[in-house]
């Protein structure tokens, strides 16, 4: 490895610098964007039965679920709107997400770049190494086939490390962008079931359905006894 190294020439040292970039990039997001660390399991559910209980939403509990994970965040600017009409709180979670997807972005850029531009890195280096080569020609002559084919050999090296370099960080780059594609559509169908949970009309339906339940049944069962009751009566 340290002789392929040697052999590329100087172009190889900013093609070493980003792989170990492109490297730690993808170890951070890998940490950072753990499906428990962005979506804890549970919250959502959890949250909306506090909500449905009729839980005191005092600032400090928000701020608490706030600082929790990307989607604590989310939920929390939900509850922040949630004396304002249901079109206010969705503008408010559409602009909280777009934050939320901007911070979980972060580095992604330069993945990519380290992606575009390695190869182009590679072929520079190929080039330096080539123009070197047909220079040494030009003031020794052709001399041995074998060290011409050698020097070419040397000069393909750049380009091949450039190759190894950008693979990996476009296959990555394309992988985070999915992950948190996904999480986004996720957090919105928590953030919208929570807003569903806030609906005033939600919450009378559902307490009406409830405490109509036996009194639907009684009115049943009354029919019944004046049924029961007529052939007596005649």
């Amino acid at each position: 490895m340290l002789e392929l190294v040697k052999a590329g020439g100087w172009p190889m040292l900013p093609l070493l610098l980003l792989s170990a970039v492109a490297l730690a990039i993808i170890v951070e997001r890998f940490w950072t964007l753990r499906r428990s660390q962005v979506l804890p399991p549970g919250l959502g559910r959890e949250v909306r039965d506090w909500v449905g209980r009729g839980g005191q939403l005092d600032p400090a509990h928000i701020e608490s679920l706030r600082g929790n994970s990307p989607l604590g965040t989310l939920l929390a600017s939900v509850l922040d709107m949630r004396h304002h009409p249901r079109e206010e709180m969705r503008e408010r979670v559409e602009d909280v997400g777009r934050h939320l997807a901007h911070r979980m972005e972060r580095y992604l850029n330069a993945l990519g770049t380290i992606a575009g531009i390695g190869p182009l890195l590679g072929l520079f280096g190929t080039v330096v190494g080539m123009i070197q080569m047909f220079l040494g020609i030009m003031d020794v002559g052709v001399g041995d086939v074998n060290e011409l084919a050698g020097g070419i050999g040397k000069a393909l090296v750049c380009a091949a490390a450039g190759m190894v370099v950008a693979v990996p960080a476009l296959m990555f780059h394309r992988y985070f962008r999915g992950r948190i594609d996904g999480y986004i559509v996720e957090m919105e169908h928590e953030a919208i079931a929570l807003m569903d949970a806030l609906d005033p009309r939600n919450r009378r339906s559902a307490a009406t359905a409830a405490a109509g339940a036996p009194v639907q049944g009684g009115a049943n069962a009354a029919p019944a006894g004046h049924g029961a009751a007529r052939p007596a009566e005649a």
